[in-house]
């Protein structure tokens, strides 16, 4: 068994208000608390992924703020008090300020925040 906190969590990403923070929770899933400052587009960071979306699986909840997710057949808005399911290939935008929690598959996240450092250079 293992419990963190947002502090204990150690930093991915982070620059501009964006404050990424993730750690490997143990069945093969990771923990991110994620802040994305207003304005904050990812569909940059994910270019050269598969359909430049972003395939990593992702179940959340979304504490403050809204965050439009795009994906190749549409969009929808999500909003704070929403729990949510984040499929394979998606990019999010932060249409205000947004405090989320999410949970993933590892391997796959990892995969997805090694791409987009390497972007960010």
């Amino acid at each position: 068994m293992t419990a963190f906190t947002r502090e204990d969590t150690p930093v991915a990403i982070e620059g501009d208000g964006l404050d990424f923070r993730m750690q490997e929770a143990g069945g093969d899933m990771t923990v991110a608390f994620i802040h994305l400052p207003k304005g904050t587009d990812m569909a940059p960071a994910l270019k050269g992924l598969e359909g430049d979306l972003c395939q990593c699986p992702h179940w959340g909840y979304l504490f403050k703020g809204r965050i439009r997710m795009r994906t190749a057949t549409g969009e929808e808005v999500y909003e704070a008090g929403q729990a949510y399911y984040w499929g394979p290939g998606h990019a999010p935008e932060a249409l205000e300020d947004s405090d989320v929690v999410e949970f993933s598959p590892t391997a796959e996240f990892n995969a997805v925040i090694d791409h987009v450092k390497a972007q960010a250079g």
